[in-house]
């Protein structure tokens, strides 16, 4: 007799952030978010805590920026930004489900996100060539839907199946010799072409198309966001390792930060950022 699945609806949300500018980088070019919204309002999150999905979608992301002097670090904030101000007014029109709309706005989100960065990277000489990475998660009852450019990354531990798993793709030529099975881990994370980069938002880059994604959700499932410093410094399987026990029964205020500091004392050499989500 065969098992019908039933989509589970999830009350709960249980994160933790953390970031650190690392051994080498002068500043930190990476910032993260966790908002909670509606139609009507917005609020932003802590570095930490848990909260209801019953009434209102949450959404967390990280980006890293690049850029001369401060101008990663302003293109990673403006990345950010835009993501308070458009999803709100995108919520009445998106709540049914990715073919209703999820889709459809995260797109547009990305192609304003790109189209600011533009905007700022050719008026400030300051501001010229600046990109950045984004990877979003948004969460409503029993679903996440993620959109993603560039190399940070969105994991997800399934409860059910155990391991973990990729769900972003790498835009880079290692990325992509990896995900064809032509490299290993070891060999795609010492590879000299690793971080460069063939998709991010501004500089430039002419046409912008995110990765786009759905995940039915489940209690006891984690999901984690993070920039390059953490996948420079922890291998999966440490990854793993760290995620495990969940965050359920662990102190939600240091949880992230020890996944950063691992990174960190294990490499050092970029910016290093990490959020990870459970399903409570």
């Amino acid at each position: 007799m065969s098992e019908t699945l039933v989509k589970p609806t999830t009350a709960i949300l249980k994160w933790s952030g953390w970031t650190d500018r690392g051994k080498v980088r002068v500043n930190n070019e990476d910032s993260f978010l966790g908002l909670q919204f509606n139609a009507n309002e917005a609020h932003r999150l802590g570095k930490y805590g848990e909260a209801s999905i019953e009434k209102m979608d949450l959404v967390f992301a990280v980006s890293d920026g690049m850029g001369g002097a401060k101008a990663g670090e302003f293109a990673s904030r403006i990345a950010t930004e835009k993501i308070t101000t458009m999803l709100p007014k995108a919520f009445q029109h998106s709540a049914t489900g990715l073919e209703a709309g999820f889709g459809d706005v995260l797109t547009e989100l990305f192609a304003q996100i790109h189209k600011a960065l533009a905007y700022v990277g050719s008026s400030y000489e300051e501001c010229t060539g600046m990109e950045t990475t984004l990877t979003l998660g948004w969460f409503t009852p029993g679903w996440m839907y993620f959109a993603h450019i560039g190399d940070s990354r969105i994991y997800y531990l399934p409860k059910r199946l155990g391991g973990i798993k990729q769900l972003s793709h790498d835009d880079t030529y290692v990325g992509w010799l990896y995900r064809n099975g032509q490299i290993n881990e070891r060999e795609a994370r010492t590879h000299p072409r690793r971080s460069v980069l063939q998709k991010s938002l501004g500089g430039t880059n002419q046409f912008v198309e995110p990765q786009l994604g759905a995940v039915a959700c489940e209690t006891g499932d984690i999901f984690m966001l993070c920039t390059d410093g953490v996948t420079d410094g922890l291998y999966d399987s440490a990854m793993l390792d760290l995620l495990r026990p969940s965050l359920s029964q662990a102190s939600n205020d240091t949880f992230a930060r020890t996944i950063v500091q691992a990174a960190v004392s294990n490499s050092g050499r970029d910016n290093t950022t990490a959020l990870a989500i459970e399903i409570a």
